[in-house]
């Protein structure tokens, strides 16, 4: 086992010493009162806690140099697997404080000592909305709340089976499955909560489709992405389009089946991926456009598989990871597409060799201003990932071993305090 890990044993040291001080005493003991003694030691010991697993900081040293932009950082969220109680949040430090980059694996245990459980179970979203991080810990039922600048927490929202987070005018919108994770026909219908940004008080929710995914603002309307997951193979298959001044869902739009990623562009696009049905149904990347009234309307698809994406400029950066039942493979892709012209315009991000080596591209980040990007690399699930950074020429610069599954980033810009 790395020396990172170890079982944290939650005996009483008092008792223990207690313990240790009668062993002194054994060979006074009858044979019954010896045979009671090591009765006693064995139950004691397997009452204690030694279940949990708690994962220290690592501080990593990338060797890459270090130059001073306006990112001081940039903090990762492991997803952790699910059920193992793993979600872990990583930082990586841009602020040239050292003259090379470095990693700090797990910081939030070293943050909030006081968390028993640590961060929870499956970390799903992360997102910075003024000096605050919000974490979105999808079965654990709850969004951490953090102070930006150092990740140590301010306070929690309980949000049943949540999801994602979008934010708008002190309010945030987080999506919400509601009912268990359990794939039925009787899955409930989603909602998505308005939460006080300053007092995390909940300020209402509404019910809209089916499993809901992400979700995004334009202007004065909330668009959510249903999946249906849970329902499958009868998948929702719609945006819900909710008006932020009454919180009320005024319509719904027709998509694709089985919609995921729901993200906006600087032209009041909204950009949706459609995963399918994971047979004859491929993966879809979707966009929704404002007609004249200005109401949001189908715009177009392009066939290209989107698991995650990322926006900068015109540039949609994304990869793909597209599961068929009837080949039983994954097939993955990587690329460019022009949100303006609505057409790819490259399918390859780089050609470096390293890039050829990632198992399961999970998820992507592009620097907003030097547009260098950052592969998450989930593995196997169940074991270390890494965060793979390359120039934005593709050039490859250095990897680096992160949580269970690094899924989800978000960059610290240095005005925030």
């Amino acid at each position: 086992m790395n020396s990172a890990y170890i079982y944290n044993n939650r005996c009483s040291g008092v008792a223990t010493a207690s313990l240790l001080m009668s062993s002194r005493r054994v060979k006074a003991f009858s044979p019954f009162s010896f045979l009671f003694f090591y009765f006693f030691i064995f139950s004691f010991f397997t009452s204690c806690r030694t279940d949990d697993i708690i994962v220290y900081m690592e501080d990593i040293d990338t060797g890459a140099p270090a130059a001073p932009t306006e990112v001081k950082g940039m903090y990762v969220l492991c997803e952790g697997n699910m059920g193992s109680n793993k979600a872990t949040l990583d930082y990586l430090d841009l602020s040239a404080a050292d003259s090379t980059v470095h990693y700090l694996r797990n910081i939030y245990a070293e943050r909030n000592p006081g968390e028993v459980k640590e961060l929870g179970d499956v970390g799903n979203d992360i997102q910075i909305y003024g000096s605050r991080l919000w974490l979105v810990i999808n079965c654990s039922n709850k969004v951490e709340v953090c102070r930006a600048s150092d990740a140590v927490k301010i306070g929690k929202v309980d949000i049943p089976n949540c999801r994602s987070v979008a934010f708008h005018e002190g309010y945030a919108y987080v999506s919400s499955y509601v009912g268990p994770v359990s794939i039925s026909l009787d899955a409930p219908l989603g909602q998505v909560w308005k939460v006080d940004t300053l007092t995390l008080q909940v300020a209402g929710r509404v019910t809209v489709g089916y499993q809901p995914d992400e979700l995004a603002v334009v202007g004065d309307k909330l668009y959510v992405a249903n999946s249906g997951g849970y329902r499958a193979p009868d998948y929702d298959r719609t945006v819900s389009v909710i008006d932020l001044q009454t919180f009320a869902v005024e319509r719904t739009i027709d998509v694709a089946p089985n919609l995921h990623r729901c993200r906006a562009d600087r032209y009041g696009q909204l950009w949706v991926t459609s995963r399918g049905d994971y047979f004859d149904n491929p993966s879809r990347l979707c966009w929704l456009q404002p007609d004249a009234d200005g109401q949001m309307q189908p715009g177009g698809q392009i066939d290209v598989a989107v698991s995650d994406m990322c926006i900068v400029g015109d540039s949609l950066y994304y990869i793909g990871v597209q599961f068929n039942y009837n080949t039983m493979r994954n097939e993955h892709s990587y690329g460019i597409v022009d949100v303006k012209k609505h057409e790819v315009i490259t399918t390859q991000l780089t050609d470096a060799p390293e890039a050829a080596s990632v198992k399961l591209p999970y998820g992507i980040i592009v620097h907003p201003q030097q547009r260098d990007f950052y592969l998450m690399d989930a593995k196997d699930y169940v074991s270390s990932g890494e965060l793979l950074h390359f120039r934005s020429d593709g050039t490859f610069d250095y990897k680096v071993r992160t949580g269970d599954i690094p899924a989800h980033a978000v960059f610290l810009i240095n005005n925030i305090k």
